[in-house]
């Protein structure tokens, strides 16, 4: 008998038990390999940069060209829903349907993204994914359906300008009218060619700064104008004081708007036990020499070919240091950074990068408190429990766990007021579990305890433990819970205080040691996580022992120190950053700098290279800077080089202008000197001059810019609204540049 003769024997019952059969016999078939999916433990083969321990490297037979189609990623990824790993329970679904784009500069917008995600996915059942703006292809913008999402959390860097890996992203929208997506050519409305794209933006910047969240607001005004819907009201958040808040208080809405867009409810399916987004792996059998003890980049073969340094891949560089300041408890360090053979560049008025690492005690500190003091050396893998992340590790593992507290977790950092909420869950007594709960779900004690106070995680959770005698230790917080909750250790920013005219080789640094006493906790001393790694270096360099903080600034097995000869060399990991703050192309412009404390940094090398154009027999621009520190006897920084640099300028007027605000019984600053020769400075900014100011933004760089437009009311006979106008328009056209900080 034939199939055909059965089939019209089989009813519909038939078919749903054959079939049901059938599934169960694959279901029992794969079932391994659906568990190793879901759990997230299946093994890839070993390649060059596998970082699984168990493994030794072998160089991968060919390498698979990474996707940069987000939409075709996000339409092939298997994600599993939130209800848990039961097989009952299993939601897994083909298909991602909400994306969260990231600009990141110092990884604070690429930690909102992924904590977005993952509120979206266990709140609210989306299937969501982090991409980094630079990984993919955003022209397929225009293809995204319409019944998918896409989130934009940038941030905003310096005067208005994109963070590095949104560059490609911010040239594209703002300097073409029209952007050519991947369908352009196809589109059945050409000037509207995101019609279909629903999107949400959050903007990361700084209210001292002229420009302020200029990035997330060109973003969203961009796709709006492209024909995209904004289906949420754009958040900003203040990084000089409130963006934490800023943040919390502008989710909530948001998730109210998205989850009427997207179908979806806040409901009880969805609020089960936490899901980790992290798995900690303890390894026995780990290969030592495999193991990651402070490295930022993978272990990578380079062909013979010379490697690119840049923020993800760092220069390991020698370091001299000096201390600049005379007669005074405080210390400013003049450091000279060896670039010789690396092939980095840079310009002058660009910023060196510095990436530091946490000090002993705190790496001890925070491991009391967890009691990982007796395991700290254990070797251990962190995976995301995503199967399919574009990151499936947060650092290079394997690796163990004073390496993570000390080079990949900014412990040093206060947490957040989530955090908070997410340990008290973990919390060793009731009464501990109250206070974190309290600090959570109140910001006014948040702020006086966590926030002003400057309390690092490994202090909070101490001052915490004092509260209740039971509580020892708080051993019951599961350390993928400290992955997820503290932000990566990120690299700190220095306007380069040389010219590249004049020091090709060497990039020159300045910097003030950070450490003060938060005015709401006065018997504490906090201390700068950066600053104070340089310290620590120029103290191993010059025998110091004054007690400040310990680094173990050997690096990983030794290999930033060298101790050939009597005066050791020390090494330091460094890349370069291009920045907008540049000198006129034409020379002959005069120029007018404003640089209190490390502020001048840039103007030492702006001077070096003024006064080269002017050996090469170029006409230079009468040069005027306004220096101030408190006193010419303690922080007058640089004090012997500037008379040889505007010797060599003197002829047109050039010279210094000093403030010191603490040589008189009025304190007198910049901005007093300024209006005091305003004449002078009104008559080069008519002669097309240039204006140049770098240090505090808040108080000095504002006070300066206020001078500048009173300026321009009372000697240019402007109203004070065309004045305003005016140096508006000085920023615009480039004449006049801040490179300034909160």
């Amino acid at each position: 008998m034939t199939t055909t003769a059965i089939a019209p024997l089989l009813d519909t019952l038939d078919f749903v038990v054959l079939g049901a059969i059938g599934l169960a016999t694959v279901a029992w078939i794969s079932r391994k390999a659906l568990f190793d999916l879901i759990a997230g433990t299946k093994k890839s083969p070993p390649n060059l940069l596998s970082f699984d321990a168990s493994h030794k490297s072998k160089p991968a037979p060919t390498a698979s060209k990474k996707e940069r189609n987000f939409v075709k990623k996000m339409k092939e990824q298997v994600s599993v829903g939130p209800q848990g790993l039961c097989v009952q329970d299993l939601d897994i679904v083909r298909g991602r349907n909400v994306i969260f784009f990231y600009g990141s500069q110092t990884g604070t917008a690429e930690d909102y993204a992924a904590r977005l995600a993952k509120e979206g996915s266990q709140r609210f059942g989306l299937s969501t994914m982090t991409a980094d703006m630079e990984e993919y292809d955003i022209t397929y913008l225009d293809q995204l359906p319409e019944d998918f999402l896409a989130f934009f959390i940038m941030a905003t860097y310096g005067e208005g300008e994109p963070t590095d890996n949104a560059v490609d992203f911010w040239e594209m929208i703002t300097q073409q009218e029209q952007p050519e997506f991947s369908k352009s050519s196809e589109s059945e409305d050409p000037e509207k060619p995101l019609k279909n794209l629903r999107y949400v933006v959050f903007g990361l910047g700084n209210k001292t700064y002229e420009h302020y969240n200029l990035v997330g607001r060109t973003v969203d005004k961009r796709l709006s104008e492209l024909g995209a819907t904004r289906i949420a009201e754009r958040g900003e958040g203040d990084d000089d004081g409130s963006l934490e808040e800023d943040f919390l208080g502008w989710k909530d809405d948001m998730w109210k708007a998205v989850a009427e867009v997207m179908g979806v409810d806040e409901n009880s399916k969805n609020k089960g036990p936490r899901q980790p987004a992290f798995e900690v792996v303890e390894k026995d059998d780990a290969n030592l020499d495999n193991i990651f003890l402070g490295e930022l980049t993978e272990r990578k073969q380079t062909n013979g070919t010379r490697p690119i340094y840049d923020a993800k891949n760092p220069y390991v560089a020698p370091i001299t240091t000096r201390d600049i300041f005379f007669n005074s408890d405080r210390r400013c360090l003049h450091g000279e950074i060896d670039i010789t053979g690396s092939g980095l560049t840079y310009q002058t008025g660009d910023h060196v990068a510095i990436w530091p690492i946490n000090a002993e005690s705190e790496v001890e500190r925070l491991a009391r408190i967890l009691s990982l003091t007796d395991k700290l050396d254990k070797v251990i893998v962190v995976k995301s429990t995503d199967p399919a992340s574009t990151k499936p590790h947060p650092f290079p593992v394997p690796t163990t766990y004073r390496t993570v507290l000390r080079s990949y977790l900014d412990i040093s950092a206060p947490p957040s007021r989530q955090t908070m909420s997410s340990l008290a869950a973990y919390a060793p007594t009731d009464k501990t579990k109250e206070i974190l709960t309290r600090l959570g779900d109140d910001k006014d004690e948040f702020r006086v305890v966590v926030a002003d106070a400057r309390r690092n995680l490994g202090e909070l959770l101490e001052w915490v433990a004092q509260a209740d005698s039971e509580a020892t230790s708080f051993s019951t917080i599961p350390f993928d819970l400290i992955v997820e909750s503290l932000s990566r250790l990120q690299a700190r920013y220095y306007s380069i205080s040389s010219s590249s005219k004049a020091h090709p080789n060497q990039i020159h640094v300045t910097a003030v040691i950070l450490d003060y006493k938060p005015t709401s906790t006065p018997e504490r001393t906090v201390y700068g996580v950066a600053t104070n790694y340089l310290w620590s270096i120029h103290s191993q360099l010059n025998r110091i022992q004054d007690g400040s903080p310990r680094y173990n600034i050997e690096g990983p097995r030794g290999i930033y120190v060298s101790k050939d000869s009597d005066t050791p060399t020390i090494k330091l990991l460094v890349h370069v950053r291009h920045s907008n703050f540049k000198l006129p192309r034409n020379p002959a412009l005069p120029i007018i700098m404003v640089g209190p404390g490390t502020g001048v940094a840039p103007f030492r090398g702006f001077l070096q290279e003024r006064a080269i154009q002017k050996r090469d027999g170029r006409d230079v621009g009468k040069t005027l800077l306004f220096f101030g520190c408190r006193r010419s006897d303690q922080d007058f920084m640089y004090q012997d080089e500037w008379p040889t640099y505007f010797e060599k300028l003197a002829e047109n007027g050039s010279r210094m202008t000093t403030a010191f605000s603490r040589e008189q019984s009025t304190k007198v600053y910049v901005q007093h000197r300024i209006q005091e020769y305003r004449e002078e400075l009104w008559q080069m900014i008519q002669q097309g001059g240039y204006i140049y100011v770098c240090g505090d933004a808040k108080n000095m760089a504002r006070d300066v810019n206020g001078e500048f437009v009173r300026m321009a009311h009372e000697l240019g006979g402007m109203t004070e609204e065309k004045a305003a106008t005016f140096v508006k328009d000085l920023r615009g056209r480039g004449r006049y540049q801040e490179d300034v900080w909160s």
